[in-house]
């Protein structure tokens, strides 16, 4: 598992937003295999007025989702590493770039 990979969890401990099984993106670095979880940003197909909140990801082989969908930049979240299910495909180095930096204002590093 990769940071930027698309990935489907499921996992109770992810309060409101994560009983149900919905894809993610992983943002924890590979360094941090060992943990017995991995941080996550939920991805919705709901955009918001904010768009610096929402980095939109297309649909297609490259991602694996069958519908336009965002990364909900303000869902980040951690999930018990045994409840991350299937990889469905990676983010392309555009987005990728676009969460960094989406992550970095929201979490007050930039």
């Amino acid at each position: 598992m990769r940071r930027g990979d698309v990935v489907v969890i499921a996992d109770r401990a992810a309060g409101d937003y994560g009983g149900k099984p919905r894809p993610a993106v992983v943002v924890q670095s590979e360094l941090f295999d060992d943990t017995g979880s991995v941080v996550v940003c939920l991805l919705t197909t709901q955009p918001t007025g904010a768009p610096l909140l929402r980095i939109a990801v297309a649909p297609g082989p490259a991602s694996g989702l069958t519908n336009p969908s965002h990364i909900a930049v303000e869902k980040i979240t951690a999930v018990r590493r045994e409840r991350v299910g299937q990889t469905l495909g990676r983010l392309s180095d555009e987005e990728l770039v676009a969460l960094n930096r989406s992550l970095a204002v929201f979490l007050g590093f930039g």
